[in-house]
């Protein structure tokens, strides 16, 4: 039996599935990583530009870059991945899915409850009263957007590097993995924490691993199952051996975006 076999019949089998997802599944919609913008942008590290202390010292910079982003995700469109995951969702009694990126695609394919581990670009949070809302209505923001409520300077609902996750998202991501019967972990490098963990703390338990992927990550060797490819090509043909198997047998709910 050869791994994407033996993955479908893990999968077809399981009643409790997460999945963690990561910029490998956004960078087939066309969306560039923070490594892949070709290491700058506009002249800059944009990993320089993901930072409290930048946006203190410069927010218009910040909200340049962040304006650009939110247009470029505005732009994009869920791929197979997406699509196949949020179908997936429909078709096994809990699924959890838990996100690195900060893209919303996952939520326009169909999923819902996403957990969004590093928020999101088009929520904002205002640096004064703390109050969130969204404004994907809006791509692009003013140079230097203010909060409606009390006029201080709003800032990107994400998580910058040296920030916390969202303590609850991240209680919610360790209990859906606690849960699992299967952790799949599509798409990322596995280098990013606390969120690489969650795979070990799958393993600590007798949640089986998957892992889809381009290329090996650390977290490979330690892994139930390693399939190399694309998310786009591996997934789809996924989710089309689990239904065939009618193992899962529920209809999907899934209401993947017009396009």
């Amino acid at each position: 039996m050869d791994d994407l076999a033996r993955c479908v019949g893990i999968v077809a089998a399981a009643e409790r599935i997460a999945v963690l997802t990561g910029a490998g599944v956004s960078a087939e919609s066309g969306i560039p990583t923070f490594r892949g913008l070709g290491g700058l942008w506009n002249g800059r590290d944009p990993m320089s530009l993901a930072t409290p202390q930048a946006f203190a010292a410069d927010p218009a910079l910040v909200w340049e870059f962040y304006n650009w982003r939110r247009e470029l995700v505005a732009e994009a469109r869920p791929n197979p991945a997406h699509l196949a995951l949020a179908e997936l969702g429909g078709l096994v009694p809990e699924l959890t899915l838990i996100t690195q990126n900060v893209d919303r695609l996952h939520q326009r394919a169909g999923s819902w409850g996403v957990l969004e581990l590093h928020g999101n670009l088009f929520e904002v949070r205002c640096t004064g009263c703390g109050i969130s809302s969204d404004r994907s209505g809006t791509p692009t923001l003013p140079a230097l957007p203010r909060c409606d409520e009390c006029g201080h300077l709003l800032r990107p609902g994400v998580v910058w590097f040296g920030e916390g996750l969202p303590p609850e998202t991240w209680r919610a991501a360790e209990a859906a993995v606690r849960r699992a019967e299967v952790l799949l972990v599509v798409g990322t490098s596995a280098v990013v924490y606390p969120a690489a963990g969650l795979a070990t703390l799958a393993r600590r338990g007798s949640c089986r691993v998957i892992e889809i992927n381009l290329e090996p990550t650390p977290i490979s060797s330690g892994v139930d199952l390693c399939l190399l490819g694309k998310a786009g090509d591996v997934l789809p043909e996924v989710l089309a051996r689990v239904r065939a198997t009618g193992n899962n047998g529920l209809t999907s709910s899934a209401s993947p975006e017009a396009t």
